[in-house]
């Protein structure tokens, strides 16, 4: 297996849970500052977020970006 596939594989847990935490965290914060917030609407509107961050950083890859990190 390539070396970076498997590194990446070895590490796929902690990404999922790091990528959890993340929307977890923005979720308790829109409860602080909002505490009538609709939680779903919230929730719809924090992977939007994340997505569009996600469609950027993937975008930069196919630019080549970060070729040479």
């Amino acid at each position: 297996m390539d070396p970076v596939k498997k590194d990446i594989q070895a590490r796929k847990e902690e990404i999922l849970t790091e990528v959890r935490a993340i929307f977890k965290a923005n979720m308790k914060f829109t409860d602080w500052n909002v505490p009538e917030a609709n939680d779903r609407l919230g929730a719809e509107l924090i992977i939007g977020v994340m997505q569009e961050a996600l469609d950027t950083l993937k975008k930069e890859v196919e630019e080549g970006k970060y070729d040479i990190y």
